[in-house]
This record gives C-alpha cells, structure tokens and sequence, in this order.
C-alpha cells in the first residue's frame, strides 16, 4: 500500500472515531428508549449515506447497489447488529465497563486478521494498543459497578467492530458504501416495532436526525472507506480514540467536569494513538 493512501485512512479513520464518540453526548441529550432511538438513527443514517452515494455516484448509483455481494450482505448484518448490541449495552451497564471491553477490540482485530489473512501487526500498532488499554482502565479504575448483561451485549458489540475492520480489510472490492448504507437502515427496520417512533416530538425528531446523520452516516462512511486502507489492529486502535473523546463532549455541553483520573487515563490514549499515528506516517 502507498504512502498516501496509508495516510488517508488514518485520516479517515481517526474521523470515523470522532463522529462515533458523539454516541454518548446523543444518548444523554434525547430522552427516547432504545429502539425508537435505534429506529431513527438507523433511517437517518441511511439517508444521509445514501444522498452521499447519489452525489458522488450519479448514474452509476443504482449499478452500486445492485452489485452487492453475499459478503456485501455480512457486513450489513454484522454492523447493524453492532449497532444494536452498543446502544442496548449502554442501558444494562455503565459506559466505563463499555470503553473498557471496547478498548479490546484492537487485540481481537489483530487475532481475527491474522486468522484469515495472516496479517501480523506492527510492533508500534501492540506497543500502542497496550497503552490505549491502560489508559482506558485508568479512566474507569476497572469499576465493578456494572451489569453482566451490559457486559456481554459490550464484547458482542466489539466482536463485531472487529469483525467488520477484517471485513473491509480482506474485500477490498466490495461496494462499501451501499453496505454501510443497508447496515443502518437494517438497524432502523429491525428496532422500528420494539420501539415508539411514530410518538416522537418534531424537536425529538430533529436531535435524532442530527444522531443519524453525525453519528452514524459520518461515522459509518469514514470507517468503511479508510479501514480498508489500514491494518486492521492500527483501524481498532484508533477507534479507541472514542473512550476519552465521549466525556469530553458531554463535559462541553452538560458541564459534568471529568474527574483527574479520566483526564490522566484519555491523555494516556491520545499520547499513544498520536505517537503511533505520527510513526507510521514518518
């Protein structure tokens, strides 16, 4: 892979983990259940992936669409089940035992890839994911607060993330874009009758499609279009980058100060995905 490319998936990626941390400042802001907020997020997550497809496709859009394979299909599921399975996880455990079991998910990308592709990782892509998972637990201060379920529906969570980096990683030619769109949408129809989306407010409404089109359009097509272009155990630790980045914002807007041990432990994240990110591009 060329330099340029390898830059533009950090690049991509890195933005993927900044859209996806808004995860939490969206859920925190709409008073919904899951489902009807699952529900929304998905059909405004597929709308706004699919006007970017119309836009950068034209003509060759329908062709796009049509053109998605069985492995196309895998994609959709796992990633509409990650959906899923993160946003119900948030309302059975607290979000630390999350970005604890999340931060893993470089150690399970890198098994899976060598798995199928025997891609080894990086000295640099271990050394930094063993940081970022120390700085993660340093933020949480390995809590036991949390709820068993939540923490089964959080490893499911990540086992998909996982499975989707090697995904993209391993089939390259696969038409992302429409997957990622069917993904989100699969997620919205499969919550639609567990949920109330028909007795949202228009305000509600409105937050909604901001969490659709921020979180999960942004977010879902910068990952899929640069996770192919990166190892994949370098894809997952840069996604860690959304454990300090999530209460950051929820301190920008509700004013809830992290404590000293979260600032210590997500500088400890940022220090060791900046210092990775800086060797590679070198």
């Amino acid at each position: 892979m060329s330099a340029p490319d390898h830059r533009r998936g950090l690049v991509l990626v890195t933005g993927s983990a900044v859209a996806w941390s808004t995860a939490g400042f969206f859920t925190r802001l709409i008073p919904l259940d899951s489902s009807t907020m699952l529900t929304w997020r998905g059909i405004f997550g597929a709308a706004g992936i699919a006007m970017a497809i119309l836009a950068t496709e034209r003509r060759g859009a329908w062709r796009r669409v049509h053109r998605i394979s069985w492995i196309g299909w895998l994609f959709a599921i796992i990633s509409a089940a990650g959906m899923i399975l993160f946003i119900t996880s948030l309302r059975h455990t607290t979000v630390a035992h999350v970005a604890v079991i999340y931060a893993t998910v470089p150690f399970l990308a890198a098994a899976l890839s060598w798995v199928v592709m025997r891609e080894r990782p990086t000295q640099s892509a271990i050394i930094a994911s063993l940081a970022a998972l120390g700085g993660v637990a340093l933020m949480v201060r390995f809590g036991v607060e949390g709820g068993t379920l939540g923490d089964v529906l959080a490893f499911g969570m990540t086992f998909c993330m996982a499975c989707m980096i090697v995904i993209t990683r391993r089939f390259r030619d696969i038409p992302i874009m429409p997957a990622a769109c069917l993904s989100c949408l699969l997620s919205g129809l499969i919550c639609w009758p567990l949920g109330h989306p028909l007795a949202v407010t228009v305000h509600d409404l409105a937050l909604l499609a901001a969490f659709g089109v921020v979180n999960s359009a942004v977010g879902l097509t910068l990952f899929t279009l640069g996770s192919r272009l990166l190892p994949a155990v370098e894809t997952a630790l840069i996604g860690s980058l959304d454990a300090p980045l999530a209460p950051l914002w929820v301190w920008i807007a509700f004013g809830e100060s992290p404590s000293m041990i979260t600032l210590i432990g997500g500088s400890v994240v940022f220090i060791a995905v900046a210092t990775h990110i800086a060797t590679e591009a070198a």
